[in-house]
């Protein structure tokens, strides 16, 4: 079984919002890159700036649960002023403490049972 945990969300957000989002999205995802245990961290957007797809992987659990609590938590409060998250799909196997925080974002989970990731060979 491999360790990774990722996950794509779908939110809404306000045209008009859009530029004050990305000045604050900015300095969130540059703290992510430092995080020793992120594999990926990208933000799309509709061609009408009203949907939001993120997708996050993580190295493991306990990278899931410093993410959250260490560099996602300074950032909360603006996300949640820019965006409505509408679904939160999780894949992987988190452990019972990144469980924890995940459900706190209303997640679902889905368990891979056929494939890879390269992060299976690391």
């Amino acid at each position: 079984m491999r360790n990774e945990i990722y996950w794509i969300v779908t939110a809404t957000i306000e045209p008009e919002h859009y530029d004050a989002c990305v000045e604050m999205l900015t300095p969130l995802v540059a703290a992510t890159r430092e995080e020793p245990g992120s594999n990926a961290y990208d933000y799309s957007i509709s061609s009408d700036h009203t949907v939001i797809h993120i997708y996050e992987s993580y190295r493991d659990s306990a990278a899931v649960v410093t993410h959250v609590q260490d560099t996602f938590s300074k950032f909360a409060e603006d996300f949640g002023r820019f965006l409505t998250i509408n679904a939160f799909v999780v894949y992987g196997w988190p452990d019972e403490a990144a469980k924890e925080i995940l459900d706190g974002f209303g997640s679902t989970y889905m368990t891979p049972f056929v494939g890879y990731t390269l992060s299976d060979t690391r």
